[in-house]
């Protein structure tokens, strides 16, 4: 992929056909927005909510590139990442979530990823990403100041967020703390990093 002068060309396995790229997130307004934005671009598209849904197409269409949510509503989408890779191991994979931490960046880049990005993050940003060297990534947490302790609590919340599928109400439970209190530290984490 060129970015010349903010237009955005793909590379093209013949003059025919354009790459292919499966979107997997459960947040259909956004992956029916990311999907024209990519196909106005010259991308051939495929949008998945589900995990299985998410194989069987990548099983079908043979993509290229693909793009993942972390936190699928029944699904963790590191195990996405992990079967992609197994069905192509060329794929090139960017994680996206709104729950950013070092420990699942690290996961995600673990399992094949070539880079992870907090949401929102846009077209360009994801085109960018691709172009990344596979453990070249950065991972915003807000502000340098108490920078050590914000990155033990997310790492903490994150770890435990990851171990229970995302579920809120236990990982509030396991951290001993209300689960409207973890909500609201996990919006506000967001919001920084918006």
């Amino acid at each position: 992929m060129k970015v010349t002068q903010g237009v955005y060309i793909c590379r093209m396995r013949d003059a025919e056909q354009p790459q292919k790229i499966l979107i997997v997130d459960d947040d259909t307004p956004f992956a029916t927005t990311l999907a024209n934005s990519f196909r106005k671009r010259g991308f051939l598209s495929f949008m998945s909510n589900s995990e299985d849904n998410a194989i069987q197409l990548a099983q079908k269409e043979m993509p290229e590139l693909a793009v993942v949510d972390l936190k699928l509503w029944h699904s963790n989408g590191l195990k996405i990442v992990e079967k992609l890779k197994e069905i192509n191991n060329d794929i090139r994979i960017v994680v996206l979530t709104g729950y950013g931490s070092i420990s699942t960046a690290v996961s995600a880049i673990r399992l094949g990823a070539c880079h992870y990005l907090l949401k929102p993050s846009g077209t360009i940003d994801i085109i960018t990403a691709f172009d990344r060297t596979k453990g070249n990534f950065e991972v915003d947490i807000g502000d340098k100041q108490n920078a050590k302790l914000k990155i033990d609590k997310w790492e903490l919340i994150n770890s435990a967020l990851s171990q229970n599928d995302f579920n809120i109400s236990e990982t509030a439970r396991q951290l001993g703390m209300h689960r409207r209190t973890l909500a609201r530290i996990l919006n506000r984490g967001r919001k920084q990093t918006s």
